[in-house]
């Protein structure tokens, strides 16, 4: 301080006028009304949120036993057509997020990228910590997976070689519980660059010793890889769910729930025989059987399946399938009721198609090819596809009389007579004399109709397959997962679950 200066005092505001203290009292008021009518209002529900948006996104896998493109193009899976009508249900459009594995969709639902998964997820103790679950889908079984022509392990003590799991699947619960309980020097690897589909292609192919898998994504292998094994079962059977966010708002299951009420155990039968309703038809001998013909036979014959199949608008495969259920490919081949050549035909389907030689393979498949044409025409146009193949297949085996009496005994049952399923169901009682006493044609084997189409489905996926053109064809599920995984690691800074999000 200067020594000359004089001391000062602190200067006291005077208070503002009485007018003034009102108005910042009344600002203060409605400021206070604001905060709590923000934080009071209600927060819009998922369900209403999707509405809006008009959007569904749900985070899923490339599988065979979820989501994956088709041989014509378009996305299929069992649970892809299960969300396609949920989103058309709600009036919105489906927004695929594909994740690497199961357990990184559990986790993108978990952190609330998506409101929902539906990723062949298993039902486990420690999921149901993180998320909520749906009723269930499917029901599967792990099971240890070796090569043929390698020692079958009796349990997983007996294992010598490498096992190896996909991290954070459900497999790797139990094998925990199991080395604490009972194996306490089992030993595992656990990888995160691998689906499970791929493990079991290096199982079957000789660079991996075992795996673990569900019940329903080998049975489906099995017929590309016959010589997968099952060694035992690792667990019991376990549930497979959709997954949605924990917490209070349970809007989005709650509608999904009743989408599946409206659904009905039919429609949901019928939808998921579309996908594993043949998948055990053909054992593994007869789906290496068939691996095998297709190099030594089909080679001579594919030119003229696929010129007949175009001159048909048929799918070709479908047509090698039929005559490969028929003959195995053998135009030499004559059964004891007489038909003979490759597509099996009767002396009167060749007289009526105008063929010189049933027995030439080019007449043989032509023949075949114009005949079930002519047989799918007759179905009724209402009929949908894959119904309507199935049905014209089981037609070209017994007849398309035959077929429209299963069709009556259908609806007569309570069924839908343009459902596969319904009417596959009632095939068996053509043979019965109570039902084909009811009939118009009277009396046929229903069994082996349906066991005939079984087989040519199975027949048919095997050989989309083998013989799809890479170069020019959708890729299939393994293949689509193998170049998912070189676009993660190119993205992987970027982007650390490796997310792929096409919108379909």
């Amino acid at each position: 301080m200067n020594p000359g200066a004089t001391p000062t005092t602190p200067t006291q505001e005077k208070p503002p006028p009485a007018a003034g203290w009102g108005r910042w009292l009344l600002l203060a008021v409605l400021l206070i009304l604001l905060a709590v009518l923000g934080t009071c209002s209600p927060r819009r529900s998922t369900l209403d949120e999707i509405r809006t948006l008009g959007v569904l996104r749900v985070a899923t896998v490339n599988s065979p036993t979820v989501y994956y493109i088709g041989p014509g193009g378009e996305p299929i899976g069992f649970e892809y057509d299960l969300l396609k009508q949920l989103a058309d249900r709600l009036g919105v459009r489906l927004e695929l997020v594909v994740a690497p594995n199961p357990p990184a969709a559990v986790e993108l639902v978990r952190e609330g990228a998506v409101p929902m998964a539906a990723a062949s997820i298993t039902i486990t103790d420690s999921r149901r910590k993180l998320v909520r679950f749906s009723r269930p889908l499917l029901k599967v079984v792990p099971t240890l997976v070796y090569r043929l022509g390698q020692p079958r392990p009796k349990n997983l003590g007996d294992l010598q070689g490498v096992l190896r799991v996909v991290k954070g699947s459900a497999p790797i619960e139990t094998l925990r519980e199991l080395r604490q309980a009972r194996y306490p020097n089992l030993q595992w690897d656990e990888t995160e660059d691998d689906v499970a589909e791929e493990l079991l292609y290096q199982v079957a192919e000789g660079s991996l010793d075992y795996t673990i898998a569900n019940s329903d994504l080998l049975a489906i292998n099995q017929r590309y890889y016959p010589n997968l094994r099952v060694a035992f079962t690792v667990a019991d059977a376990q549930d497979v769910a959709w997954a949605f966010r924990a917490g209070r708002d349970t809007s989005l299951s709650e509608e999904v729930e009743r989408f599946f009420e409206a659904l009905g155990a039919k429609e949901f039968a019928r939808v998921k025989d579309r996908y594993f309703g043949h998948v055990e038809q053909v054992d593994t001998q007869g789906a290496l059987a068939l691996a095998t013909h297709v190099d030594t036979r089909l080679s001579r014959y594919r030119q003229a399946f696929q010129t007949a199949a175009a001159k048909n608008d048929l799918d070709w495969r479908l047509l090698a399938a039929i005559g490969y259920q028929e003959s195995h490919w053998d135009s030499d081949a004559t059964s004891p009721t007489g038909v003979r050549g490759i597509m099996q035909l009767t002396t009167d389907t060749a007289n009526f198609l105008k063929l010189d030689d049933r027995e030439d393979p080019a007449q043989s498949i032509f023949g075949g090819a114009r005949y079930f044409k002519q047989i799918a025409d007759q179905l009724p146009t209402d009929i949908p596809e894959p119904d309507r193949t199935w049905m014209a297949l089981a037609a070209y085996n017994m007849g398309v009389g035959h077929l429209f009496d299963a069709r009556i005994l259908t609806k007569k049952l309570g069924g839908d007579p343009n459902r596969w399923l319904d009417v596959r169901n009632a095939l068996p009682l053509l043979s019965q004399p109570r039902w084909y006493a009811q009939t118009k044609h009277g009396y046929a084997r229903g069994h082996q109709a349906a066991i005939y189409v079984g087989n040519i489905r199975s027949y048919y996926d095997m050989l989309v397959w083998i013989t799809r053109d890479k170069n020019a064809e959708p890729l299939t599920p393994l293949e689509a997962a193998e170049e998912q995984k070189k676009d993660e690691q190119k993205d992987e800074q970027q982007n650390p679950l490796n997310i792929n999000s096409p919108v379909l």
